[in-house]
């Protein structure tokens, strides 16, 4: 296991329940980043994968 992987634990056993959209995480990601600057390129790595999972051969 990935040390990433306690945090999506986590956030699946808080708020896998609960129903969002993108645009309430693109938000979210804006917060997080405002709030940590030194995460800057790894959201928006983040950000980019996820926008673009049809252009992936590995998903």
């Amino acid at each position: 296991m990935y040390f990433t992987d306690r945090g999506i634990e986590e956030l699946a056993a808080r708020r896998g329940e609960e129903t969002v959209t993108l645009e309430w995480l693109a938000d979210s990601l804006r917060t997080f980043v405002d709030l940590h600057p030194e995460h800057e390129s790894a959201v928006e790595s983040l950000a980019t994968w996820l926008a673009r999972p049809d252009d992936d051969p590995d998903l």
